[in-house]
């Protein structure tokens, strides 16, 4: 074993992480006997990795930087709280040999392989090398000035990367150069490294990965593979076991386990690890990468196999032997779905906020399993009764929703289930799309791509297919009728007997009005409230009959059918009411604003204005500076993506508020652009994004 040549037991683990993947490790460590040590950021202190744990030790700061990158201050707070082992969990340390080494060196034992294996893949560029020189099939690499025309598209990748962080697909040679430079950024800042390649880049691959363990004794396990393809700026979204490519080209398991194998031989590899793929269609596959640690997916592999992966880790740390020479094999089958507070209609902007509720119905297990059919939740947030304020330091993901089913189609139906009946409340999320990806007729199939989210967003009409609400324009409407029958019965309840309730006349029916906006879009709903109830007025009386009205939700027949539509009001003092109401129509987010607008809260003609909080990056212009529409002025960073903030119109820099360093909330102004010849013109946001993750 690397860590000693007896290697004592493990009594206390640190989990060098946050998050869902901390709570994660600390179920299976406990699960083992162990007592658990959290590390957390001011951002994280009540966060329920840090409440659960045995002890916590804090990081000061908020930013990866300060702190879950502070190596030295993890180290030191394994020994203060008296952990004997220290679990890097995926993502910040995880991949750090110098981590690694350091937690050996200060008599820790290290829960992943050897330094020397982490090294040895830790460049990209020269763990292709090594691949090559095992067998492994192999992409050819590319200098940046050996690319030419015939060769694009090409990838720029990361040589430290992972994630999809620092990654940038290139199809001009005029944009090469400025593609390495934004990928060189991105690199050193989500990894400390600004090295990066180039390498061809199949415009339809798929994408397959086989999980590997491995014990010091020399036993070598295949886990079976995943196929992560459906993916978004390289980041993977969706997640299968086993893949629909594999399981029906004959041949194929066999020789990509056996790959994989080789890979990890070739290394000396010890513990959890993941090798990478690219695949064709008609089963030819090339290596991407070695993860030499716990993938985020790894619960599909789980549910297919009955194995926990983190117990393993464990069991390998401390010494002991894989329980017998091949792993079991699979059954069944199984998906996970990334639930992440972002916009995919918007060019997956990032969202910060408070999430208010998360709520996905029949979870049967948290953390484990499943090792029945059903659904399993891991999410390192829980909304409490004011809510969980999701931040813009990290990973936007807040929640894994994995399924398990007897086959493929039935694991699948499940999760698409789950996800569209979950209540997901006060932030804008991706669940609509992973719905509809999950329901569409070739992910069914298993016709699968890197590409799928491009060649399936748009529908024969020219419609956005995969990133459309839920819930068509009617049920929004008939929505928003719940959402004001229900808040004007909670309102006349609780108004004073004999005065002012909300609706009172001394006749026998009332006219009721209620304004919400959807989006940019505003609603007007109204009802009629008689001595018999509530009844639907305009449009909507010929749709909708109103059934019982309870304090939380309301049923109604539409068009002859009985749904229930619930609906949870949220007020926060000095903002606008936040209205969500789920039905089987689809969740529909609805606000109520306020009877009177505050006038501070104008903003000059022409503002840009910060599409959601962070940091300003890079400024491009001064103050009058003259600019044409599309070009980018400055660039913030939140959530580990880059946002480039361009002028949407011809003018002058006529106010530039903000600087680089700058901290700014969402709906700050950046700059002000105004047209030639007038004062005020209009002139709104406008961003585009760039991957950093």
């Amino acid at each position: 074993m690397q860590n000693s040549p007896t290697p004592a037991p493990i009594t206390s683990v640190l989990v060098a992480n946050r998050g869902e993947i901390a709570r994660r490790v600390h179920r299976t460590a406990r699960a083992l006997g162990m007592t658990t040590v959290a590390v957390f950021s001011d951002a994280d202190a009540d966060a329920p990795h840090t409440r659960e744990a045995d002890a916590a030790v804090r990081l000061p700061g908020n930013t990866p930087g300060e702190t879950y990158l502070r190596g030295d201050l993890v180290i030191e707070a394994a020994k203060a709280a008296g952990a004997d082992a220290i679990h890097p969990g995926y993502g910040f340390l995880s991949e750090n040999a110098g981590f690694a080494r350091a937690v050996i060196d200060a008599g820790l034992t290290w829960v992943g392989p050897p330094p020397e294996s982490i090294e040895s893949m830790g460049s990209k560029i020269e763990a292709k090398k090594t691949m090559a020189e095992a067998g492994v099939p192999m992409l050819t690499d590319l200098e940046p000035s050996d690319v030419t025309e015939n060769l694009l598209p090409v990838l720029v990748k990361a040589s430290a990367g992972g994630g999809g962080r620092g990654m940038r697909v290139v199809r001009t040679l005029k944009s090469l150069h400025d593609e390495i430079a934004g990928a060189q950024r991105e690199a050193k800042s989500a990894f400390g490294d600004d090295a990066v390649f180039c390498e061809r880049y199949l415009e339809r691959g798929r994408h397959i990965e086989v999980q590997i363990m491995a014990d010091a004794h020399g036993t070598v396990w295949a886990v079976g593979e995943r196929e992560c393809s459906i993916q978004r700026r390289h980041q993977k979204v969706i997640e299968e076991a086993p893949s629909p490519l594999v399981e029906r080209t004959p041949g194929m398991r066999e020789k990509l386990h056996s790959a994989a194998r080789d890979a990890a031989a070739a290394i000396g590899y010890t513990g959890a690890g993941t090798v990478e793929f690219l695949a064709t269609d008609d089963g030819e596959f090339f290596f991407l990468e070695m993860n030499t640690r716990l993938q985020v997916e790894h619960p599909v592999t789980e549910a297919t196999t009955g194995l926990d992966l983190v117990a393993l880790q464990f069991d390998v740390a401390a010494g002991l032997p894989l329980p017998s020479a091949e792993p079991p094999a699979p059954h069944g089958w199984s998906f996970e779905a990334r639930l992440y507070a972002e916009d995919p209609a918007g060019d997956y902007t990032p969202g910060s906020g408070t999430l208010w509720a998360l709520d996905v119905p029949g979870v049967s297990t948290t953390f484990e399993g499943p090792h029945r059919p059903g659904i399993r939740l891991d999410s390192g947030v829980e909304p409490g009764a004011d809510g969980a304020l999701i931040g813009v330091h990290y990973d936007p993901m807040l929640a894994k929703v994995i399924s398990y089913g007897r086959t493929r189609s039935e694991a699948c139906a499940s999760l698409a289930g789950a996800l569209a009946r979950a209540k997901v409340h006060g932030l804008i999320t991706n669940r609509a799309q992973l719905v509809r990806v999950l329901r569409h007729p070739e992910f069914i199939a298993g016709n699968l791509s890197t590409a799928f989210l491009d060649d399936h967003g748009v529908d024969h009409n020219g419609a956005q297919a995969l990133v459309a609400p839920l819930a068509d324009d009617e049920a929004v409407q008939i929505s928003a009728l719940a959402a004001a029958v229900v808040s004007g019965t909670a309102d006349h309840a609780a108004g004073p007997v004999a005065l002012a309730q909300a609706g009172f006349r001394n006749v026998g029916r009332t006219l009721q009005k209620r304004t919400f906006r959807h989006g940019e879009d505003e609603l007007e709903v109204a009802y009629i409230r008689d001595r018999s109830g509530a009844r639907a007025d305009g449009d909507l009386a010929e749709v909708v009959s109103v059934g019982q009205v309870r304090a939380d939700a309301v049923d109604f027949e539409v068009r002859g059918v009985r749904r229930t539509f619930a609906v949870a009001r949220y007020e926060v003092a000095g903002a606008d009411t936040v209205v969500e109401v789920d039905s089987p129509l689809g969740p529909v987010s609805l606000v109520e604003p306020p009877r009177y607008t505050d006038p501070a809260a104008e903003v000059a003609a022409g503002s840009l204005l910060a599409p959601m909080p962070g940091a300003v990056i890079r400024v491009a212009v001064s103050v009058g500076d003259t600019v044409t529409a599309g070009q980018p002025l400055l660039w913030m960073e939140a959530m580990k993506m880059e946002h480039t903030i361009s002028a949407a119109v011809d003018g002058i820099v006529s106010e530039l508020p903000v600087e680089v360093g700058s901290q700014v909330e969402s709906g700050t102004i950046l700059a002000v652009v105004t047209e030639p010849g007038t004062d005020t013109d209009s002139t709104d946001t406008s961003d585009t994004t760039t991957p950093q993750e």
